[in-house]
């Protein structure tokens, strides 16, 4: 009997604080959660293993967050995977900016609260 394959959640965040509550939170609800720290292993893990949905930091080391979603979007294996930018820019244009990319949401980090990640990640995946 071959087991379902749990939904996959990457996360691709450098705070580790906030990695670890993302992480904690949505594998709490069942998620098969994936980390990356910097945007090179986030194209990696993403390359190894297609998610279902991806929580995106748009200031990361190595490759930016930015150029991460323009990779995946552009990438017809990926292009279809809902990314959720987390960021602690509030600017309009930053937000415009990644919605016009094809992110499928802009979350600012200070008016997040993991409930509603939690809402906005299962809201994005029926979706999807």
């Amino acid at each position: 009997m071959v087991t379902p394959r749990r939904t996959q959640v990457l996360i691709v965040e450098d705070d580790e604080f906030l990695g670890k509550a993302c992480h904690d939170t949505l594998r709490r609800d069942g998620y098969q959660v994936v980390v990356a720290h910097d945007g090179e292993e986030a194209l990696r893990k993403v390359k190894a293993d297609l998610p279902d949905v991806v929580l995106l930091d748009w200031l990361l080391p190595k490759v930016p967050g930015l150029e991460v979603l323009r990779a995946l979007k552009t990438d017809a294996r990926s292009r279809d995977v809902p990314v959720l930018v987390l960021s602690n820019s509030s600017r309009e244009e930053d937000r415009e900016r990644a919605l016009a990319l094809g992110a499928a949401g802009y979350l600012i980090k200070a008016d997040l609260s993991l409930r509603d990640l939690r809402c906005r990640v299962k809201n994005v995946l029926k979706v999807s």
